[in-house]
């Protein structure tokens, strides 16, 4: 139990390196496998050596999400933890089709994207980015909602100036939501626009604080990543390390 737990939780021993990397190789093979999937019209042979990868990934998945249930020191904890849900999400399609039909349930094979996700475990940048969202998360949070009270005001404003002028593109406040969105974010998709004076002179205010609203969580996440860098201990230790410092500084 010792060594498997060694294998699986330690990156630091050369067991452990080859574990990681052997994983990491065969995401990327399961997704490339996924993606060659939907290109139609191979040949039978093809399929079937596409179903065999299918196959061979869904099991060595399985066996390392067992494992890591079986060495962690609180099972349930790990269960319902961020890299728990991600694993059984990206084996859990493979077990549905025995059971449904997924042509059918077509949005359960999107499921298996999630693999991608695991490479968040392997990767120390990617955790470098996990640290930084918590840095800011309070703060990004706050700025959502305000953005989100934003885009509402910004979507009754142009219907009030604009539904009169274009009733077929600016029909309702939820429809104007598109336009919000997209002004914004500085966007801008053309496939609707204002045409009076009140709404071209309303759309400048709004493309004003669109910068802001790009730029703001920009900005926090930037400041956040340097913040995380500078938190990031020398030796390959686990994030739960890391996320003990953040909580810390707070």
């Amino acid at each position: 139990m010792n060594k498997l737990k060694e294998i699986i939780e330690n990156q630091n021993t050369r067991a452990g390196k080859v574990f990681d990397l052997f994983i990491q190789v065969l995401i990327v093979v399961s997704i490339i496998s996924f993606s060659l999937e939907t290109i139609p019209n191979w040949p039978d042979s093809t399929k079937k050596l596409l179903d065999k990868v299918e196959i061979f990934c869904i099991a060595v998945f399985t066996a390392e999400y067992l494992s890591r249930i079986l060495v962690a020191d609180k099972k349930l904890k790990f269960i319902f933890s961020f890299y728990g849900l991600v694993d059984l999400l990206a084996i859990l399609p493979a077990y549905l089709q025995v059971t449904f039909d997924l042509r059918s349930l077509r949005v359960l094979r999107l499921l298996r994207l999630f693999r991608i996700l695991k490479l968040v475990r392997y990767s120390r940048a990617i955790r470098r980015f996990h640290l930084a969202f918590l840095l800011v998360k309070e703060e990004l949070i706050l700025f959502l909602t305000m953005a989100g009270v934003v885009v509402y005001l910004s979507a009754v404003g142009i219907y009030h100036f604009e539904n009169e002028a274009q009733p077929e593109q600016f029909s309702s406040v939820p429809v104007s939501l598109w336009w919000a969105i997209v002004t914004l974010t500085t966007v801008g998709y053309g496939d609707s626009y204002p045409i009076t004076v009140e709404g071209r002179i309303f759309t400048f205010f709004v493309l004003l604080i669109g910068l802001g609203v790009v730029a703001v969580p920009s900005g926090l996440f930037a400041s956040a990543l340097t913040k995380a860098r500078e938190l990031e201990p020398d030796s390959k230790a686990e994030i739960q390390e890391d996320l003990l410092e953040v909580r810390a500084l707070k």
